[in-house]
């Protein structure tokens, strides 16, 4: 009763190989960040379409330059 190790007679049960034990354990951290990045949020994909739509004004905003002078500026004090 209460033994924690396997009886003489009989051989210990085999241990995964450290390449398999590595893998799963990826696999494992990979499904947690999905799963902690998806949390809370209803509809995935139009969060995605949403956070691309950003980068592309951001990316549009970037490539056409500095404002021209003398327009409006905005300043916070």
């Amino acid at each position: 009763m209460g033994m924690c190790f396997p009886c003489p007679g009989e051989s210990a049960p085999p241990t995964p190989d450290l390449e398999e034990k590595r893998a799963k354990l990826a696999e494992a951290a990979e499904r947690r960040q999905k799963e902690a990045a998806c949390r809370g949020i209803l509809d995935v994909q139009s969060v995605e379409e949403k956070r691309k739509k950003k980068e592309k004004i951001e990316k549009q905003i970037a490539e056409s330059g500095p404002p021209p002078q003398g327009g409006l500026r905005w300043t916070v004090s």
